[in-house]
């Protein structure tokens, strides 16, 4: 596809960049600050010194974060494509 004076897969090569930046954005943003807890914030299991270490300023042990992980959020059920078999259902 032309596009004018950018190179062919300039647009493709923008895009990858976008989505990289924003997803490197996003683990940035969930990893936590601060100081560590000793003890879990939920549960008040202790929190291993090696976990401390290895996340600064984690608050939740292991088996808390990954239930917390793992709780998904209800989606609507519109499909935004429209195909008809979507609007069968």
């Amino acid at each position: 596809m032309a596009g004018g004076w950018a190179r062919d897969g300039a647009v493709s090569e923008q895009i990858e960049a976008s989505i990289e930046d924003e997803l490197a954005r996003m683990k940035a943003a969930k990893r936590p600050v601060g100081e560590s807890l000793t003890h879990c914030a939920e549960c008040e299991e202790e929190i291993p010194q090696a976990r401390r270490e290895a996340l600064p300023g984690v608050k939740l042990c292991i088996d808390c974060s990954q239930e917390r992980d793992g709780v998904q959020q209800a989606r609507g059920g519109i499909n935004r494509r429209g195909s008809k078999d979507s609007q069968l259902k």
